[in-house]
């Protein structure tokens, strides 16, 4: 017989797992690793509403991605283009990066399926005799890993021609020239302390759905069991 097991900690490191996934996902497809160089103004550069100069643009790289801005002479208006500039795995422009994406990737498979897999733990607890929260831990945690040696490997890349046409000739490996970090590289970092989080919430969540209560309402023949 099913029983359908909610308990505050075990909700907590659900909907912590779900978060985590989607906050690396959001930041591995995102181009906002690298904030570049402002572009100079220029005479076109002018708001129509005001009359005055545009802020400088500052265009973006990502891992396989970039954001810049283009101009529309005859509308006198200027958009930004968002979008991969590696059509395949290839033509990303630094090995490190090449390595960093295979190692998000990993990493954020494995959130993904975690994050899948822990909504059915209200109702399904273990798995050949194993808990479903100590499993989905230890995935937690190598998902971790492969997050952290892929944050690592991607400032090795900062040096390709592609970084330096952004940040300018003094970037370098770990050195960022005139570029800045954007939100999409913290993003990442701290999902992947958020991940180390969960992975060890998940044996409270465990403790929490197998503890003396819980069983107490199962011998009363409750199949729904909420405990705060």
């Amino acid at each position: 017989m099913c029983h359908v097991i909610v308990t505050c900690r075990s909700m907590l490191w659900t909907l912590l797992s779900i978060v985590v996934a989607f906050a690396e996902l959001i930041a591995f497809m995102s181009a906002d690793w690298l904030i570049g160089r402002a572009k100079p103004s220029s005479s076109e550069d002018v708001d129509n509403r005001t009359g005055g100069s545009q802020e400088p643009y500052h265009p973006t790289l990502g891992i396989y991605g970039r954001c810049t801005r283009i101009s529309h002479m005859q509308f006198s208006r200027r958009d930004t283009l968002c979008g991969p500039y590696a059509e395949n795995f290839n033509e990303i422009a630094s090995g490190f990066w090449q390595a960093t994406a295979i190692f998000l990737a990993m990493g954020i498979m494995i959130l993904c399926t975690v994050a899948f897999v822990s909504v059915f733990t209200m109702c399904v607890q273990s798995i050949m005799k194993k808990s479903i929260f100590n499993v989905c831990g230890l995935l937690q945690g190598i998902a971790g890993l492969f997050l952290i040696l892929g944050l690592i490997l991607y400032p090795a890349g900062w040096g390709c021609q592609k970084a330096i046409s952004y940040c300018g000739p003094y970037a370098s490996a770990y050195k960022l020239g005139d570029c800045s970090l954007g939100w999409a590289f913290y993003t990442a970092i701290g999902g992947t302390v958020l991940t180390f989080i969960c992975a060890v919430f998940s044996a409270q969540a465990e403790i929490a759905t197998s503890s003396d209560k819980v069983q107490e309402e199962i011998e009363e023949g409750k199949n729904l069991i909420c405990l705060l």
